[in-house]
């Protein structure tokens, strides 16, 4: 295999992000932070200043199970001494998770890549309340992987492509495509508005900035980071299939975009109003499904086109 000029070195971003090199307990890979400047005298005060939403009887019993590790990948004492730029490395379990009844589908894997077709309600990595129930951890748990990681992500609630990296050599150049907007996406949505043909295709165009509460994003006054393209796939009476392709990659942004333009996805219980919060109602997903990729395989040259089994407006 040949391999392309352009494979930058991946950036690191941040100071807190998974850590591939301790191994995985139960699948699940630890967790990496670095003490900045504080007044902390141990490890453990740090760690629970550092999360303040984890009991402390939580720190407690992992530093006594040896889920807190140094650098050099050995248990951390509560008691050891901790300043700036330490390195503490950390397993992150979740009691009580959901289970996700719908299982992934692998579409395309070889030596560097793996295209999996994600279910709804599935989170591609770990976070907040969910850390078993994750993709990449069911991918790890399965197959042992030593170098997986996600190129990009779609949210929990949306269904369809993610793509994995299965080496560090094709990590970069994978993550590349993306930034160089080489990777042509395609998403299905369903909207119960009945839209007007003469309004599409179009583009939608904005900023968009974090919002309240926390998670949700929304459009904002100011020069756009965000671009659309929208164009229609049927019309129904009880509502309209869209085909959307992003041309960014905004927290959201398919989401924001169709509730802004008066056609909200079906089943979307954050935009353009937030739902009370209640369980996941398996039988009602959100209409939003990432279709399709097209690309050139940076590391084989090969011309990939994969795509989803499922659909949106039934």
């Amino acid at each position: 295999s040949r391999q392309s000029p352009r494979c930058p070195p991946a950036p690191t971003r941040g100071r807190l992000m998974a850590d591939t090199r301790n191994p995985p307990i139960e699948g699940v890979r630890p967790s990496a932070v670095t003490v900045p400047r504080g007044q902390w005298s141990r490890a453990f005060d740090f760690m629970v200043a550092q999360f303040p939403n984890v009991p402390i009887n939580t720190w407690r019993q992992r530093f006594a199970e040896g889920r807190v590790l140094g650098d050099d990948g050995q248990p951390v004492a509560p008691n050891a001494p901790c300043g700036e730029g330490l390195r503490l490395r950390y397993f992150r379990e979740v009691a009580n998770e959901r289970i996700t009844p719908a299982r992934w589908r692998i579409v395309h894997r070889d030596a560097h890549l793996l295209v999996v077709d994600k279910p709804p309600f599935l989170p591609v990595a770990p976070t907040g309340r969910f850390v078993q129930q994750s993709l990449l951890v069911q991918l790890q748990r399965a197959f042992n992987f030593d170098e997986i990681a996600p190129l990009h992500r779609i949210d929990r609630l949306t269904s369809g492509l993610v793509m994995f990296s299965l080496t560090k050599r094709g990590r970069a150049c994978y993550r590349q495509l993306f930034v160089d907007g080489a990777i042509d996406k395609a998403y299905d949505a369903f909207s119960a508005t009945v839209m007007a043909a003469a309004a599409f295709p179009r583009e939608r165009c904005s900023r968009l900035e974090r919002g309240e509460p926390f998670f949700r994003r929304h459009e904002v006054p100011g020069e756009p980071n965000s671009q659309t393209l929208i164009d229609v796939v049927e019309r129904r009476e009880d509502g309209t299939r869209f085909r959307l392709r992003p041309i960014t990659g905004r927290t959201h942004q398919l989401r924001v975009h169709m509730a802004a333009l008066g056609a909200p996805l079906l089943h979307d219980p954050w935009y353009p109003s937030l739902w009370p919060e209640r369980d996941d109602n398996l039988d009602r997903p959100l209409q939003l499904v990432a279709r399709s990729l097209s690309f050139t395989d940076p590391l084989t040259g090969a011309a990939h086109t994969f795509a989803s089994a499922y659909r949106c407006g039934g």
